[in-house]
């Protein structure tokens, strides 16, 4: 049972599906707003209701859009400390600038570190995000974050589908960890792609892969794709070794037209995600299926506010988030 009263939930121009869901598990109103944008570009954002003394949170990821997102977060933030509100959280269930986490090259920004402060900055006293692109980033937030991982509701799909014969196989040794703990989960085995990136042109190598994979179901994790390149490459790769089939799994889905027409056309049967950003490109592609966490973020604000552990709910994903991710997604496996 949800205590607080006093919790209003608003939405970005990104986040309204996301939102909507939230609302659903919750039990509560979405809250009136709207954004406008004009034609030069100008963006204008308007709080339809009254948010004084109010826990505020506002729902939107930086994904499809980002520049347009980020900079939306910024005058919402500006407006709901303008019009007295008690406190700011920003459900930001993709960080899209989260990629730029280093400087990794002479005269770069650390786009993250930048992001992070101005949104501070504008107002936002709390995070809620998943399964950022890096875990330092989350250093680089002075305020409080709760950051929470797909990997629990991922692994429920997994059961579903079946684990015979199943190894999991990440696409380069950065994401080694995180596939190591999916693995683990599941009582399941690794292999790691040997992964070159040369350029930004979102276009990566496959040189080898490390690992057993001959006659396995490949699982291939990743946290997201843009282009479907890595995805794609790395299958071919694992064809090339003898895999008997392929599917992958993502934290986000930001993949572009010309991402899913690679899939299509790829050995990868199904690539499953979670709702974190909602992609047009993937609607009514049967080989993308998509399963609802918002469920797990309304479950992480209820907790906090009724002084209960968030860190319980990922050792043991509770049944009812799991029948509402599926549900209100319309996964049926």
């Amino acid at each position: 049972m949800f205590q607080s009263a006093n919790v209003s939930i608003f939405a970005g121009s990104g986040g309204q599906v996301f939102a909507q869901r939230m609302c659903k598990y919750m039990n509560k109103r979405l809250g009136s707003s709207e954004v406008i944008r004009f034609s030069e570009g100008n963006t204008f954002v308007r709080i339809n209701e009254s948010v004084r003394d109010r826990d505020v949170l506002l729902v939107q990821p930086i994904g499809m859009h980002s520049n347009d997102e980020f900079v939306e977060i910024l005058f919402w933030m500006d407006a709901f400390k303008r019009a007295n509100a008690h406190s700011c959280t920003l459900i930001m269930p993709y960080f899209g600038y989260g990629k730029g986490d280093k400087k990794d090259e002479p005269r770069v920004s650390i786009r993250a570190r930048v992001c992070a402060e101005c949104m501070e900055l504008a107002g936002a006293d709390r995070f809620v995000t998943m399964d950022l692109h890096a875990q330092q980033l989350q250093g680089f937030f002075k305020k409080p974050m709760d950051h929470l991982y797909a990997t629990p509701m991922l692994a429920e799909v997994v059961k579903r589908i079946g684990t015979e014969d199943m190894v999991i196989v990440s696409p380069d040794a950065g994401y080694a960890k995180q596939a190591r703990k999916f693995a683990s989960m599941l009582h399941l085995p690794i292999a790691i792609g040997d992964k070159e990136r040369v350029d930004h042109t979102e276009n990566a190598s496959i040189l080898e892969v490390i690992g057993d994979v001959k006659d396995k179901n490949c699982l291939i994790v990743d946290d997201f794709t843009i282009s479907g390149g890595t995805l794609v490459n790395l299958a071919s790769s694992l064809v090339a070794r003898g895999a008997r089939s392929i599917q992958a799994m993502l934290s986000h889905n930001i993949i572009s037209t010309a991402g899913v027409q690679k899939i299509n056309a790829s050995p990868i049967q199904t690539v499953y995600s979670t709702d974190t950003v909602y992609n047009p490109n993937i609607e009514n592609e049967p080989k993308f299926k998509t399963i609802s966490v918002a469920p797990m973020f309304a479950e992480t604000i209820m907790r906090y506010y009724n002084c209960e552990s968030v860190n319980d709910m990922f050792s043991q994903l509770p049944e009812p988030i799991v029948k509402a991710g599926f549900t209100l997604a319309g996964l049926t496996l």
